[in-house]
């Protein structure tokens, strides 16, 4: 007897009896399913944004590809270009005030502007600047880190907002 049961437990076990449908069987969605499903999401995204915006009475500009600044000190002078470095103290928050990152006291950080490994946000906004302004930047997250995060300190998904000032721009590094 213990024997039959012993097999029908194996039986049951060999035979997939977990619930699971086989990848073959399962219905992909369509592209249209895909599009629509991100459509919606940036929709949403988009309804955050605003609702952080007025939450915050910031006058915000909205650029083409959906980036939103605000510049707090505006100081005469060249905005930034790409291929030149820019010299930034910045703050990263998410929007629900979340401090993700931000650069130590007194030791601003550089990034090329259009060629380094910063937020595709970042990049465009900054060029909005020069030297000695301050500003607000509310990157989406499709032009920050998209829809994994950055798997650290931001969520997949999520809008950044950087407070960012411009120390210096310049033709290298230092």
């Amino acid at each position: 007897m213990k024997t039959i049961v012993a097999l029908l437990f194996v039986f049951a076990l060999g035979c997939g009896g977990d619930g699971r449908v086989p990848t073959a069987q399962r219905q992909m969605p369509s592209s249209e399913d895909l599009i629509r499903d991100n459509r919606d999401m940036v929709r949403l995204e988009d309804n955050d944004i605003t609702l952080y915006v007025q939450r915050h009475e910031l006058p915000v500009q909205k650029t083409g590809r959906g980036v939103r600044y605000h510049l707090f000190r505006d100081n005469a002078g060249e905005t930034v270009k790409p291929g030149q470095w820019a010299k930034i103290n910045y703050r990263v928050e998410l929007l629900n005030g979340d401090t993700a990152y931000f650069s130590q006291n007194g030791q601003p950080e550089s990034f090329l502007v259009e060629m380094d490994d910063v937020e595709s946000g970042l990049h465009e906004g900054i060029q909005y600047l020069s030297p000695g302004d301050s500003a607000i930047l509310i990157i989406p997250s499709y032009r920050a880190h998209g829809l994994v995060g950055d798997m650290d300190r931001i969520p997949r998904r999520s809008t950044v907002v950087y407070h960012v000032g411009l120390v210096k721009v310049s033709g290298d590094k230092r």
